[in-house]
C-alpha cells in the first residue's frame, strides 16, 4: 500500500485529462468496498457492540466529538475558521472508522469482532454523524446540503452495509468464504480506483496550494499521530490491552475513501486535500503505532511483574 497509494495519486494527476470523464464512478465503487466488508458481519457480532456499550460509545465520542473539536482548533488557528483546509482537517476526524483498522487490531492482539462491529456501526450511523458534526462546528459559515449528504450515505454506505450484513446472516456465515478469493482483489481494485479517479478530480486545484503545502504536510501528519494518540490515551482507564488495541486503531484510522468522496462532491474541492495527504500517512502512522504499542506493552508488563 506504501507504493500503490502514492503511484495511484501520481497516476492520477498525470493523466487527469484521459480519466476525467470515470470521475462519476468513484460512489460505485465505493459502495462495492462497503458491500465486501459487510459481508464479513454477521447479528452475532453485532450483539458484540450491545454486550460492550461502554468502549463503543467511548470510542464514538473521542473519534467524532474531541477529535473534530482538536481539528478545528488546529485548522482555525493556522488557516482560519472557515478555511477548506479546516473543514477538511474535521472532515477527517467525521468520517467513519477504517475497514483496514480490522487487520492492524489483529495484528496487535485487539478485538477483531469488536473492531468490525465498530466499523459497521460507525458507517451506519454516518448519514447523521458527518452533516451533524459539519454543522454543528461551523454552523452558517460552512453551506452544506445536508438531506443529499445524508441520502447519498444512505445509498453508498449504509444499503451496502444492510446487504451485506443481511446476506452473511441468511448464508450463516458461508458466503465470505465462498466469495472472498473474487471480491477482496476486486475491492483492493476499486479503492485504488477511487483514490486514483479522485486524484483526476482534485489535479485543476493542485496549483492553487502553493506554500500552503509547507504548512499543509505537517499538520495533516499531526492530526493522523494525535488520532491515534487520543484512542490509546483515552483507553487506559479499561486496563485492558484488548481494548486499547482496538479504541485506539478505530480512532486512529478512518475510510479516507469516503471522505474524499464526501470532500469532492460537497464541499471545496481544497476540502479534500488534507484528506488525500491523510491516505499518504494513515498506514505508515499504523505501523509506528503498532512498533511502539508492542513497546509499551511490554514495559507495562515489566512494571507490573
Amino acid at each position: 500500500m506504501f507504493i500503490i497509494i502514492p503511484g495511484s495519486l501520481i497516476l492520477g494527476f498525470l493523466f487527469a485529462d484521459a480519466l476525467g470523464s470515470f470521475v462519476k464512478w468513484v460512489p460505485y465503487l465505493f459502495a462495492f468496498v462497503t458491500l465486501t466488508m459487510a459481508l464479513d458481519c454477521g447479528l452475532s457480532q453485532i450483539k458484540l457492540v450491545a454486550m460492550r456499550p461502554l468502549p463503543v460509545l467511548w470510542a464514538m465520542l473521542i473519534a467524532h466529538l474531541l477529535l473534530p473539536l482538536l481539528a478545528y482548533g488546529i485548522g482555525a488557528a493556522l488557516f482560519g475558521a472557515h478555511s477548506p483546509y479546516t473543514v477538511g482537517f474535521v472532515l477527517f476526524t467525521l468520517i467513519p472508522f477504517g475497514v483496514s483498522s480490522v487487520i492492524w487490531v489483529g495484528l496487535s492482539g485487539g478485538s477483531v469482532p469488536l473492531m468490525l462491529c465498530l466499523v459497521v456501526l460507525d458507517s451506519a450511523l454516518s448519514p447523521v454523524l458527518v452533516p451533524a458534526g459539519i454543522q454543528a462546528i461551523f454552523g452558517q459559515g460552512v453551506e452544506v446540503d445536508t438531506a443529499k449528504i445524508m441520502l447519498d450515505l444512505l445509498i453508498i454506505v449504509v444499503l451496502p452495509t444492510v446487504i451485506g450484513v443481511a446476506l452473511n446472516q441468511f448464508s450463516k456465515g458461508r458466503i465470505n468464504p465462498a466469495v472472498k478469493p473474487y471480491t477482496a482483489p476486486i475491492a483492493k481494485l476499486c479503492f485504488v480506483a477511487v483514490v486514483l479517479l479522485n486524484s483526476v478530480a482534485i489535479e485543476p486545484f493542485v496549483h492553487q496550494l502553493g506554500s500552503d503545502m509547507v504548512k499543509l504536510i505537517p499538520v495533516v501528519i499531526v492530526l493522523v499521530l494525535l488520532c491515534y494518540a487520543a484512542g490509546y490515551v483515552g483507553s487506559l482507564a479499561f486496563g485492558s490491552k484488548e481494548l486499547t488495541a482496538t479504541i485506539s486503531y478505530a480512532t486512529g484510522m478512518r475510510n479516507i475513501s469516503l471522505g474524499i468522496v464526501l470532500a469532492m462532491g460537497y464541499f471545496s474541492p481544497l476540502t479534500a486535500v488534507p484528506v488525500v495527504l491523510s491516505i499518504l500517512i494513515q498506514q505508515p502512522a499504523a505501523t509506528l503505532f503498532h512498533y511502539m504499542l508492542n513497546k509499551l506493552n511490554k514495559r507495562r508488563h515489566l512494571y507490573h511483574t
